[in-house]
């Protein structure tokens, strides 16, 4: 579990898949209320504030976004908390989250790489397989490749996961956060500019 701060009020939490399945719950389980999503984002919440220092009581808005042979990314955002309900007395107020959740499941494919070499090397073996689509990010001081496939068959989409894998680490970032908080390099048909960019 990788927990990173997005800003005052926001946090973005990585779960891999192994993550889900040491606590016993399937990647379908987190679309339904059960115990075991609950106790799992208790632990995410007192993770975050040991960590971050993310209080998290008060309401709070929850996106989950699936990733394909990733894991999930789960996007707390705390809402502004009314001082009226101050308690008189030194109480411990009850732990009760207020959540409003959306979840989404992406099919975008995301990798970063540290080095540009590398972007264009991978670039160049996708292309080879015959893909060209992509957009192509600067986040963090990494180069990050999305990728959304087509409706391609399991061989072909294992071989793609396998060459990003080779030059690249799965990488958790959405796009609605590479939008907002990185820089578009090459919005659309990345693999295929790319290659003529740097064809050598």
């Amino acid at each position: 579990m990788k927990i990173e701060r997005l800003s005052q009020d926001k946090i973005r939490i990585f779960l891999t898949f192994d993550d889900l399945m040491e606590r016993g719950i399937q990647k379908e389980d987190m679309w339904r209320e059960i115990p075991k999503v609950h106790e799992l984002f208790s632990d995410m919440m007192d993770q975050a504030y040991t960590e971050l220092g993310f209080d998290a009581t008060g309401p709070l808005a929850v996106e989950v976004f699936a990733l394909p042979a990733q894991g999930m990314v789960v996007i707390v955002t705390r809402g502004k908390v009314h001082s009226e309900h101050k308690n008189e007395e030194d109480e411990e107020p009850e732990e009760i989250y207020e959540l409003e959740v959306t979840l989404e499941q992406s099919d975008i494919i995301s990798y970063a790489f540290r080095d540009f070499d590398h972007v264009v090397d991978a670039a160049k073996m996708l292309h080879a397989m015959g893909l060209t689509e992509g957009r192509l990010f600067s986040y963090k001081d990494q180069w990050v490749l999305q990728i959304e496939p087509e409706e391609t068959d399991d061989r072909k989409y294992h071989a793609l996961i396998a060459v990003l894998s080779e030059f690249g680490d799965a990488s958790s970032v959405t796009k609605a956060v590479l939008e907002e908080y990185g820089k578009t390099i090459i919005p659309e048909n990345a693999v295929a500019a790319l290659c003529a960019y740097f064809n050598r």
